[in-house]
């Protein structure tokens, strides 16, 4: 059985690395819709649309301009989510995402970071670094 440290992972702009990228979170749901009919003992549902939406968070890097510069609320871009890392045979999440919210934190005693969250457009998809 595999398993990664979260160390490993990677946020990808299209083919552009995030930067200092300190978490990523993706969830992905499924919708149903309820098909019972009279003379059933039980509920029974049928699988209807799929969404996904996440967040991202990083220290602050106002030089990344491709990465979470391109992040920008409203934007729409190519998202690629790696847990495991980039090298060939690695598993990642692609998408279109449209990113709903950006933000920044500072603490006196912290480091700078900045927030982002995505709301997928489409289905999600599992791929395999070539």
């Amino acid at each position: 059985m595999a398993n990664h440290k979260g160390s490993e992972g990677y946020v990808k702009v299209g083919s552009n690395t995030v930067a200092e990228v300190r978490d990523w979170s993706l969830t992905i749901t499924g919708d149903t819709v309820e098909d019972t009919t009279m003379g059933d003992s039980a509920r029974t549902y049928k699988p209807t649309l799929t969404s996904a939406s996440g967040s991202i968070t990083a220290y602050w890097d106002e030089t990344d301009t491709t990465g979470q510069g391109a992040m920008t609320a409203g934007s729409e871009v190519t998202l690629n989510l790696y847990p495991e890392g980039d090298a060939s045979g690695d598993t990642y999440y692609t998408m279109s995402a449209i990113i709903t919210e950006e933000g920044a934190s500072a603490a006196f005693d912290g480091m700078v970071e900045a927030t982002f969250s995505f709301q997928a457009n489409g289905a999600v998809t599992t791929d395999t670094v070539a």
